[in-house]
């Protein structure tokens, strides 16, 4: 078996299965696209389910992926394994309906074995197989595998609760004796138990059952093939790496760490650990933050703040003080340049965030480390000996300290932490986050009604919003097929449509149904995809209609015209933003209404008003230039040579629709549009606001509606011109001005004679001074309209030096204030104003604090002023 490199794996496997004629998937974004159920795509067979939910029929019943996948459910143990990580990729063949076990088991064992592929010797290789499978024992043996090779475990049966499931298949590699961490009659010294000699890397799982609520299994009506081979596992046999972490995928990672610790991989077993998480992490949060998260405190974000603080605390351990994860950011994109060119693509706005982030943290880790001292302070204060799991948490919750950061910590003063508190803690934190991802199951069960209508329907509403002789071929009414529809509510698909099926955020069409003698029969209220393919329209049965009969369908124009005016819009506005933020910035979906459109987008940073200007400025130019927009069908790859924009998150087929208004925007797009940009009449933004982490979102009116906008404005400044007397509406802003500086003035004028009532209301306030104890005091309830006559007070109280300590309070309205000041004198002998504004703020209600010498407090019971002047006076005493 030759070395290879992780390029050449992951080409390889692609390839075999390419030859056995399955369409090679790319790999899907991280963030999971219209899967609630998922906080981050976790498998490659996460990227299947709408093929094997039947939600949608693949054009190919035989796929094949590199996927791309996040796990962060056991982060503790990256680093202290061979074989954890956040980030890892998925190698996999999957059949929907197609060939069943004895194509994958072959398959499997050619891939693995023959001189041509994998070159794998086979007697390193051991199965293991669910025991009641005889079928699939019967075709390993059949290729070729000796009975010794084969191992029936009971634990060989893939099912999460509810929905498909079936036994399954693993293969272990065994890589010898010298990586045997166990002794010869230990019981889990065998291929498929907890040892590290005999190395999983495949598992194949035969999905031929449906797991019922009553806990029954039925026969699916489609058998699949869903098969998983980690990539960094079998690289690791190739590369004959004692570790995942000795690979070509993380030892660039880990020199580059070297450089910035001065410290060496394989000098210390501990050290080892915080390469490892280092160079893991940094894979991780690159893809992440590359297929548009942020770091937040929820979330995906919260996973990546996560990630990138545990990488600085690591670093922090092998002696890096500065900020130094972003520079690895351009080591993973070389790294993975071959299959993900993406990633170095956008590496310096990659670099950019992380960079921020650490930045922040650098800030929260000193505050953390002193929460940390106190903890650490108060358990020997008390005589305890053990850090409990609530305190530990919210180190690891808050400031980002992983467990065994704070345990080293502790063992450094002698005490121990409470390991199974901080567990209880965290998973009543798991709890709550699968809470807040809703109960819905993670794979559905396929639908036989839908996937097994193959009636072909073509959509002409690029061209014609009529169709006259329309066949209606399908219906389904209450949940079943029939070929009359009753009144009420009906799903129909005809062999032509001019309806457009809801998509790329264009809202579908709507319109009517008439029979030949020009009688509405039906009006269409939403159109959707059906798993085949075909326009799926949802109507309102107004006559009864039947199958095989011919309708005329009309769209409604004026709701289409409008649509098309907006879906246009936001095309321009992808554009206009690029050319304002820059090419980082990609759209996070859309939504196209007939009366306005909403963009959401990815920038790190705000949106001044400035800038809506300019974008906004942009697509008006390109609305008043009156350019032509025009449509062509081609294949992907002529398409990318024309420059074309792209979504991750959407899946195209062999022939795509390119969008090109001029040369200034040119995008997939399966939607309607004008013919020219001056259909659009007029662009004008709405509104821009955060919709979350590192994601923006505009909305904005055309046409009709953006003159509507306009003109309302208008008429609030035409009313603003009346009120404030301007002579002409341009006059305004100068009107405006001028009223603002006679307010100003007038407040001004406002402010010193309540400081002149003021101070003759406090005037003989001085003459009281009493003695509390060793202190001599000034304490008074003035009459005053704030904090900051308060204030005044107590500067002129300093510059007459009345007394040692000032105490004054104040009713305002509902509210209580209450201030202290301390002589310069009395401060240096150690009495503090924010202590005494402590020890008395809780008679108001309130609390505060300020500087030695000065201190306030805002509470919200005046009536407890009296009070706290006199507790003032007994703590002073006391003192």
């Amino acid at each position: 078996m030759e070395r290879k490199s992780s390029s050449e794996v992951r080409k390889m496997f692609l390839d075999f299965f390419k030859s056995k004629g399955h369409i090679v998937e790319p790999s899907a974004p991280l963030v999971p696209h219209d899967d609630p159920t998922l906080l981050w795509i976790n498998s490659g067979v996460a990227t299947m389910k709408k093929y094997f939910d039947g939600s949608v029929v693949p054009d190919v019943p035989r796929l094949t992926s590199s996927q791309k996948s996040i796990r962060t459910n056991d982060i503790e143990n990256v680093g202290h394994t061979a074989r954890h990580h956040t980030l890892f990729e998925m190698l996999g063949n999957f059949s929907v309906g197609d060939y069943f076990k004895e194509e994958a088991i072959t398959w499997a064992w050619e891939l693995l074995t023959s001189p041509d592929w994998f070159a794998m010797d086979p007697e390193k290789l051991f199965i293991t197989v669910y025991p009641k499978d005889t079928d699939a024992k019967h075709y390993w043996e059949s290729v070729g595998v000796s009975a010794d090779h084969i191992i029936p475990v009971e634990d060989n049966f893939w099912d999460i609760g509810e929905g498909p499931s079936g036994p399954d298949s693993e293969i272990f590699y065994d890589r010898g004796e010298s990586f045997n961490n166990l002794a010869e009659d230990d019981p889990e010294n065998y291929p498929g138990g907890e040892n590290e000699r005999y190395l999983e890397i495949w598992n194949i799982v035969f999905s031929q059952f449906n797991h019922k609520p009553d806990g029954s299994y039925e026969p699916l009506p489609h058998k699949n093939i869903d098969t998983g081979m980690g990539l960094e596992r079998v690289v690791s046999i190739f590369q004959n790496a004692p570790t995942n972490f000795e690979t070509d995928l993380f030892l660039p990672l880990i020199h580059e760490t070297e450089k910035f610790s001065g410290k060496k991989y394989n000098d210390d077993k501990e050290q080892d650990v915080a390469f490892k998480v280092i160079a893991d992490h940094a894979r991780a949060i690159t893809f992440a933050i590359g297929d548009g998260a942020l770091p937040s405190n929820e979330g995906r974000g919260y996973v990546i703040r996560r990630l990138i603080r545990r990488a600085v605390m690591y670093g922090q351990k092998l002696g890096i003080k500065e900020s130094f994860l972003f520079k690895l950011v351009p080591v993973v994109g070389k790294i993975m340049q071959s299959y993900y060119p993406e990633v170095l693509e956008q590496s310096d706005y990659i670099a950019e965030v992380v960079s921020s982030e650490e930045s922040r943290f650098n800030e929260t880790l000193n505050d953390g480390v002193q929460l940390l001292d106190q903890i650490i302070k108060k358990n020997k204060e008390n005589n305890e000996k053990e850090i409990s799991g609530s305190d530990a948490f919210k180190l690891f919750d808050t400031y980002g300290f992983p467990l065994d950061l704070t345990t080293e910590y502790a063992h450094d003063e002698g005490l121990e932490v409470d390991k199974k508190g901080f567990e209880t803690e965290m998973q009543q934190q798991k709890q709550r986050a699968r809470a807040a991802r809703g109960n819905q199951t993670s794979m559905g069960v396929q639908s036989g009604l839908l996937t097994g209508i193959q009636t072909p329907s073509r959509y002409v509403g690029y061209t014609e919003l009529t169709a006259d002789h329309a066949v209606l071929k399908n219906i389904i009414q209450n949940d079943q097929l029939v070929t009359d529809a009753k009144k009420g509510e009906a799903q129909l698909i005809f062999d032509v449509t001019p309806f457009y099926a809801e998509m790329g955020g264009q809202v579908a069409d709507k319109g009517t149904i008439t029979d030949e003698d020009g009688n509405v029969v039906a009006e269409v209220e939403d159109v959707q995809h059906a798993p085949n393919g075909q326009n799926l329209h949802t109507v309102k049965v107004l006559e009864p209609l039947q199958t095989e009969q011919a309708y005329s369908l009309s769209v409604d124009r004026h709701f289409h015209s409008k649509v098309e005016k907006n879906h246009t819009g936001t095309h321009l506005l992808d554009q206009a933003l690029r050319d304002v933020f820059g090419e980082h910035t990609k759209q996070a979906g859309s939504l196209v209404e007939p009366d306005y459109l909403r963009f959401d987008f990815t920038h790190f940073g705000q949106v001044t008003q400035e800038d809506l200007q300019k974008v906004e400025s942009i697509v008006n130019q390109k609305i008043f230039a009156e350019i032509p927009v025009k449509t062509v069908e081609t294949d992907i790859e002529s398409a990318k040579k024309l420059g074309a924009i792209a979504l991750f998150s959407e899946k195209y087929g062999k022939k795509v629709r390119v969008v090109s208004v001029g040369d200034y925007s040119v995008e997939f797009c399966g939607g309607d549009h004008v013919k020219n940009t001056n259909e659009l009449g007029l662009f004008k933004i709405v509104s821009e606001s955060g919709v979350g982490a590192g994601v923006r979102r505009i909305e904005a009116v055309t046409s009709a509606e953006a003159y509507e906008y306009l003109l309302s404005h208008d008429e609030l400044l035409t009313q603003t011109a009346k009120q404030v007397k301007a002579v002409q509406v341009k006059d305004t802003p100068q009107k405006v001005a001028q009223l603002q500086e006679t307010v100003k003035t007038l407040t001004q004028k406002v402010t010193n004679l309540e400081n002149k009532m003021a101070k003759q209301e406090a005037a003989g306030i001085f003459d009281n001074v009493q003695q509390a104890g060793q202190y001599s005091v000034v304490a008074s309830v003035v009459k005053v309209t704030g904090m900051s006559q308060l204030r005044d007070l107590a500067d002129d109280w300093k510059q007459r030096k009345v007394s040692d300590v000032l105490i004054l309070g104040a009713a305002v309205g509902e509210k209580a204030n209450l201030l202290v000041a301390v002589s310069d004198a009395k401060v240096k002998a150690g009495l503090k104003a924010g202590d005494l504004i402590k020890a008395i703020a809780k008679e108001i209600n309130g609390g505060g604090g300020g500087r030695p010498n000065l201190a306030q407090a805002g509470g919200s019971k005046p009536a407890g002023l009296e009070q706290a002047l006199a507790n003032g006076i007994t703590w002073l005493t006391e003192k």
